[in-house]
């Protein structure tokens, strides 16, 4: 008795190979487009809190944080002033205060003061568990005046032109790169944007040992 022999003929092999391809292909595709949209995003973080301290000194001759009335700008329940305020400075720790805890410095204040002014969104109960902002990847968004900014090493504060940092918490090393190829040269250790490994306080060089690497989340902070 013949038996006859079934499989799979080399163009229907082919069919299915460009089928896989094509499968693939959308699906680097789209990963593409969602990390291009979330780096867009991180970037608008950076922009838009250079606005709303622009924004509250235009309006109220004041810095939102250190300004030092701000009941009679901002009404009954605006928090402050903290201590030094109307000093220029926004101290305090950009990444300081917890969740669920009224803030007591003007880095924490701050983010009330420019949403009473209408200039941003989110809650403005500083008990509030969402009171403080995040980034696309749930990191931390804060701001502070450079001359409190504590980071150190090689390419420190010092170096950088401006008077306040904004910074953005667990943003990965090739997001972070792209964050400095839009906003400044580039280069993750110098110019106005910078990286460094969260739980350090020393910018991350560029080459070398503790280089910026793909996988490894950081902080980037961009100085104006």
């Amino acid at each position: 008795m013949n038996k006859q022999q079934t499989g799979f003929t080399l163009i229907e092999l082919a069919i299915v190979l460009v089928i896989i391809g094509l499968l693939l292909g959308g699906v680097l595709k789209g990963q593409e487009l969602i990390n291009s949209a979330k780096v867009k995003n991180m970037v608008s973080d950076f922009k838009n809190t250079q606005v709303y301290i622009y924004g509250y000194q235009d309006k109220y001759r004041a810095l939102p944080g250190d300004d030092s009335n701000p009941v009679a700008h901002l009404g009954g329940t605006a928090m402050g002033p903290a201590a030094g305020a109307g000093d220029a400075i926004i101290s305090g720790a950009w990444d300081g205060g917890t969740n669920g805890t009224a803030p007591t410095t003007e880095a924490g204040i701050f983010w009330q003061h420019v949403r009473l002014a209408g200039l941003a969104p989110g809650p403005t109960t500083g008990t509030d568990l969402n009171y403080y902002p995040t980034n696309a990847d749930g990191g931390r968004i804060g701001v502070q005046s450079v001359s409190d900014f504590n980071v150190a090493g090689p390419n420190s504060p010092t170096s950088i032109n401006g008077a306040y940092v904004i910074c953005s918490a667990g943003i990965l090393g090739k997001f972070a790169k792209q964050i400095d190829i839009t906003l400044d040269d580039g280069e993750t250790s110098t110019g106005s944007v910078r990286s460094y490994a969260g739980g350090t306080t020393v910018w991350s060089p560029t080459t070398g040992a503790g280089a910026v690497d793909d996988s490894t989340p950081y902080n980037v902070c961009m100085a104006f």
